[in-house]
């Protein structure tokens, strides 16, 4: 069964440009969550590859 992303603190989940996946809202991004377009490093690493 899938885990679904959920609103953290009042944030929509977005869907990462590489890998297509739902992803929520973390504290580390709180500054700058409107510009956070990857889930993860490996999905900003891979966005040259593709």
């Amino acid at each position: 069964m899938a885990r679904v992303a959920q609103t953290k603190n009042g944030f929509e989940p977005k869907i990462c440009a590489v890998c297509g996946l739902p992803f929520e809202w973390r504290k580390k991004w709180a500054k700058n969550w409107d510009s956070v377009v990857y889930c993860s490093k490996t999905c900003k690493a891979k966005k040259g590859a593709l």
